[in-house]
């Protein structure tokens, strides 16, 4: 049913906290929390770190046991870089389906402020690209899922206003916000989204401007997770796999039929070529580039293609 007035603080939440360091695999968690194993970050050295922690679906009441987690990640070493991500989940159980198409006029009227409002760093655009009006038309022809993710790399498919997550848990994922284990900046950024999920639940027409959005939500205006600027070797990776990921399209259908290139990494003998396939699973092979064509060294966790 939409649309539905229902307070803030009455929604159900969940926050996916990305961090490098500390020893995920000991850290103990309560039930219903989750330890992402597959959910790397990049350390200074670019040395794969760290994990991703999810919180169990929670009330605003319960928040304090995100400090509590903190605290234990903190106590291990570990924290957050600007490689790490926060997402908060926000629950549409209230609205059901019925909030997607109200939900992706907000994005494409508000998505600017609210990435502006949670500072995103610049090198992260890519991990939470924009609605676009395209997308609304696709989906209000077919309402389904697959409308509402990008084409394009896998890091690319789902959009800072992730409408999609409706579909996979029954949420509204909000991506645009940094990394950070630091309990004011979390709980500040899940009231951002709590606040801007019921407000789009109840009907209301929102500014387009970050300071009048957050006056207009009676959301804090500062206190979000900081951007935090990429190394100059990371956005050269990027570089790299932006120039590359294009040409190596018919070797990565070769080795992993109907797969997406997530990532061109230099190594040692050539270039590792992380494939995803439409499953999801990873498949890596570090392969070379001779004149006569691309040459696999080596498959690193997958078997040759034949």
């Amino acid at each position: 049913m939409w649309p539905k007035q229902v307070a803030w603080n009455e929604l159900r939440f969940g926050v996916e906290i990305e961090f490098i360091g500390g020893r995920p695999a000991e850290l103990a968690l309560p039930p219903g929390w989750v330890m992402s194993f597959d959910e790397l970050q990049v350390d200074e050295e670019g040395e794969d770190s760290g994990s991703e922690l999810k919180t169990p679906p929670m009330r605003w009441s319960e928040r304090e046991a995100i400090r509590a987690m903190l605290g234990r990640l903190l106590a291990q070493g570990a924290h957050a870089n600007w490689s790490c991500g926060l997402h908060v989940h926000v629950g549409l159980e209230p609205w059901g389906e019925a909030i997607v198409p109200p939900l992706l006029g907000a994005a494409l009227a508000g998505q600017e402020a609210l990435r502006a409002l949670l500072g995103t760093s610049g090198h992260r655009a890519m991990y939470c690209p924009p609605v676009t009006a395209a997308m609304r038309a696709d989906y209000a022809r077919a309402p389904r899922p697959e409308a509402l993710r990008r084409a394009g790399r896998p890091q690319s498919h789902r959009c800072g206003i992730n409408a999609a997550a409706w579909y996979d848990i029954g949420t509204a994922e909000i991506r645009y916000a940094n990394g950070s284990l630091d309990y004011g900046e979390i709980v500040r950024t899940v009231e951002l989204c709590l606040r801007f999920v019921a407000a789009v639940g109840e009907g209301r027409a929102l500014p387009d401007a970050p300071d009048a959005l957050a006056e207009a939500l009676g959301a804090p205006r500062h206190g979000y997770p900081p951007p935090a600027p990429a190394p100059r070797w990371f956005r050269e990776r990027l570089w790299l796999e932006d120039a590359v990921a294009p040409a190596i399209g018919d070797l990565a259908e070769r080795l992993v039929p109907g797969g997406e290139v997530l990532h061109v990494l230099p190594v040692r003998d050539g270039l590792l070529v992380g494939l995803e396939d439409p499953d999801g699973k990873l498949h890596r092979f570090v392969c070379k580039p001779p004149a006569d064509g691309w040459q696999v060294v080596r498959a690193l966790d997958a078997d040759m293609p034949s």
